[in-house]
């Protein structure tokens, strides 16, 4: 199960304050960030499952995939945009790589804010989990 200081208080001012992925947008956490526009922010993953493992996560909070609305639509196809231009500079393009979203903790979703997983690197296991 996610621990408490995953989960977002409140949408607004204090979810900055709780939520890990709202304060490393904010540049109010370390992180490495390899990617940021007006719309996502992307970063190495602290704890990384392959060679290379990103985050591109949007900097409006969004606690998961569930929570997008058709209003949305710009802003995951930015997501998507991002993450495969980052497997292009990454050197992935060519031999693969995996994208993966979580949503809930049954999923392995460890971090209330919508993020999508850059995987590349090395040979990916199927079925995943």
């Amino acid at each position: 199960m996610a621990h408490d200081l995953y989960l977002p208080r409140r949408i607004g001012e204090h979810t900055v304050m709780h939520c890990p992925f709202c304060r490393i947008v904010a540049g109010q956490a370390p992180a490495e960030i390899v990617h940021q526009d007006e719309l996502v922010t992307a970063f190495r993953d602290a704890y990384p499952q392959a060679p290379t493992h990103i985050l591109i996560v949007p900097n409006e909070h969004l606690p998961s995939v569930a929570h997008l609305e058709p209003t949305h639509a710009a802003l995951w196809m930015r997501m998507v945009a991002v993450a495969n231009d980052l497997a292009r500079q990454e050197g992935l393009a060519e031999s693969g790589y995996r994208l993966v979203t979580n949503c809930g903790p049954q999923a392995g979703q460890s971090v209330a804010h919508l993020h999508l997983h850059l995987l590349g690197g090395r040979w990916m296991r199927w079925p995943p989990g």
